[in-house]
């Protein structure tokens, strides 16, 4: 283990808001991506990640923190990258899905509709965003040309499911997870929805697609692993520590399943080729392990409650470095990022955070 010495940078141009009223009645369309300047390089590879171009990396113990605010009240709870370069974000304590221009600090909303709550958010092939509602108990698309709102809402018999997190499957559909115990998958195509009991009721969390395209999901709840069948089934995972709460999940390129473990302040690898578990636990005295995501290099980011800090795992040398965040509390909830760009949201304190690996 080592600590790392981080300089924490706080972003200090002013942060302005244009919320726009969105279309409900529209159907989501096709955007077209913005060059914008300040956006990181893609590293080059040959599909052999040892001969990655490493060269524009920063050092572990060279990496900052920086923070971006957001309109008050908008309490960001995930992020995702924008193929234009700005930053999505769902701002749960306004009802709202919210970009960032990285590089001005601007930011605009969109509402999503009377009592919208929304939790997750992704971005699909074409830059459309999803989210996860559990306000509107529906998955919303939004366009981002014209910031026109679709809502796919959930059968009638499926009412305060607590949506939480969404993947994209290798045929296009979306999977999402609901922590009042079920899961399901829309055709975004078609608008058709099933809905799945999950096993052991309540806790489906964190969701994420192997390179193959299976879907595992994370049950807080139920301490397992599910792993979605092709008839929609599930297969229990149950990794070794029990009651370790698995909170979010994440692959990495060889298919490989991490996982955060909030109740036992551990980070987990499940191998599905050999059915292998192997676990870390976070450094601290109290750490609490909440969000997952595995970078283009096979690095692992997790967030950390109990050491208020954003924690980078190599799997090669098995060393943590600890990042600590700009506001204590920050609360950082998910992790995703781009080339050379991690993001969270400090949903504790308005603020998107970015650690620039390059």
């Amino acid at each position: 283990m080592r600590l790392a010495a981080i300089a924490v940078c706080v972003f200090l141009t002013a942060c302005t808001q244009a919320v726009t009223e969105a279309d409900e009645t529209t159907t989501s369309g096709e955007s077209a991506a913005t060059p914008t300047t300040g956006v990181a390089p893609t590293v080059t590879t040959t599909g052999d990640e040892s001969t990655s171009s490493m060269s524009a990396l920063i050092a572990p113990e060279s990496l900052t923190v920086e923070a971006f605010p957001v309109p008050a009240g908008s309490r960001p709870h995930d992020v995702a990258p924008a193929l234009d370069g700005g930053v999505w974000y769902t701002a749960q304590g306004s009802g709202e899905l919210g970009w960032l221009n990285p590089v001005t600090g601007e930011t605009r909303h969109i509402a999503l509709g009377a009592g919208s709550a929304p939790h997750g958010v992704i971005i699909d092939d074409e830059g459309t965003p999803w989210v996860t509602d559990g306000g509107l108990n529906a998955i919303v698309s939004v366009d981002p040309a014209s910031d026109a709102v679709t809502i796919f809402p959930l059968p009638d018999d499926t009412s305060g499911a607590n949506l939480n997190t969404a993947s994209f499957d290798a045929d296009g559909n979306l999977w999402f997870t609901g922590q009042a115990g079920i899961y399901g998958s829309l055709n975004v195509d078609t608008g058709e929805t099933r809905i799945f009991e999950a096993p052991g009721g309540r806790g489906p969390y964190g969701i994420t697609t192997t390179p193959a395209g299976s879907v595992f999901y994370a049950s807080l709840a139920g301490s397992y692993v599910g792993a979605v069948n092709q008839d929609g089934s599930v297969t229990v995972l149950e990794p070794p520590t029990p009651g370790q709460g698995a909170r979010r999940v994440w692959s990495d390129s060889t298919g490989a399943i991490w996982v955060s473990e909030w109740n036992s302040g551990q980070l987990s690898r499940y191998l599905p080729e050999t059915g292998e578990w192997s676990s870390w636990r976070l450094p601290g005295d109290d750490p609490a392990t909440y969000a997952v995501y595995v970078d283009e290099l096979d690095i692992v980011w997790v967030s950390d409650f109990g050491s208020n800090s954003l924690v980078r795992f190599d799997p090669i040398t098995e060393e943590f470095d600890v990042y600590p965040l700009p506001h204590d509390p920050g609360d950082v909830r998910q992790i995703l990022g781009r080339p050379g760009e991690i993001w969270g949201a400090e949903s504790a304190a308005d603020q998107l955070v970015l650690i620039r690996t390059r």
